[in-house]
């Protein structure tokens, strides 16, 4: 009866060791999916570092004019996108004037999809925002770092018109501009090269601007010593720091959602690696 038992034990822990990979794949699928369907939100504590970034935004007063480089592309949508979004909101709220452009060649079109989102809500709808006086997207322009110097001397040299093809002496948010000296704070979304690191070593370290950044969770370990000197005023990273932003405006978002979404996909994973553990180390107590 006891060899039995242990049999029944031993095929049992042995099942659960020889669980096929897809079964797997498919719980961590389902439970990230399945929380997207439910306005459920977690506690999310507002680190000092992306308050940096609140803080250096909520400060400006109405008028200032904030240039927001979109230096990503559709593969770091999920991390950044909610960082665009809660920027707007926050900077249109406080009728901040926004000037986007983009060192990577879909940035700007980010920037686009970002409004779009924004413009849904009816606070935002109802302030009557337009185009070439309270916002601007000057496009793409080539060059990485080249850009970013070239822009601390003149903005016409680097973007003679905006991506629509007006010339920028004929908008009226850029009458005036012709240097990083009116601008009054740099917002830089970055997933890379170019990004925070060459916005930190030519605009800020050369031109000394104000600059916030949200990276993705990758980079943003490497930007947080230039936080320590005050190189960068604040740094939002990965999902986790577009969650706090939203939560430092009041607005919690797609990345409060999508982190409730992701605890709950590394709770499955935790769940996988205790049974795994547990079985493989009964199976070899069963052997000895």
């Amino acid at each position: 009866m006891n060899q039995k038992t242990d049999q029944n034990e031993k095929s049992f822990w042995q099942t659960l060791l020889n669980i096929d990979r897809r079964i797997i794949f498919l719980f961590i699928a389902v439970a990230v999916a399945l929380p997207l369907f439910f306005r459920i939100s977690m506690h999310i504590p507002v680190t000092p570092v992306a308050r940096g970034v609140y803080d250096a935004i909520e400060s400006l007063p109405p008028g200032s004019k904030v240039l927001v480089s979109f230096d990503y592309d559709p593969g770091s949508m999920p991390e950044l996108q909610p960082m665009a979004e809660a920027f707007f909101r926050h900077a249109f709220g406080k009728d901040l004037k926004v000037i986007i452009m983009g060192l990577w060649p879909q940035g700007p079109l980010q920037a686009n999809i970002a409004l779009k989102e924004v413009f849904k809500d009816e606070e935002i709808r109802a302030k009557n925002l337009q185009y070439g006086i309270d916002y601007v997207n000057l496009g793409f322009t080539a060059g990485n770092e080249v850009v970013i110097d070239r822009m601390g001397h003149s903005f016409e040299e680097s973007y003679p018109q905006d991506s629509r093809g007006t010339p920028l002496s004929q908008i009226p948010l850029m009458r005036g501009v012709r240097s990083y000296d009116n601008i009054d704070l740099i917002y830089n979304l970055s997933a890379g090269y170019p990004g925070t690191q060459e916005w930190v070593q030519y605009a800020v370290d050369v031109f000394h601007v104000k600059l916030v950044a949200g990276n993705t969770a990758v980079q943003a370990p490497s930007m947080y010593p230039y936080v320590q000197t005050g190189q960068l005023l604040g740094v939002l990273g990965g999902m986790k720091g577009g969650a706090e932003y939203e939560v430092a405006i009041g607005r919690p978002g797609k990345a409060v959602r999508y982190m409730f979404s992701q605890a709950i996909a590394h709770a499955v994973i935790c769940l996988f690696i205790i049974i795994g553990n547990l079985a493989f180390f009964s199976l070899k107590k069963k052997r000895s």
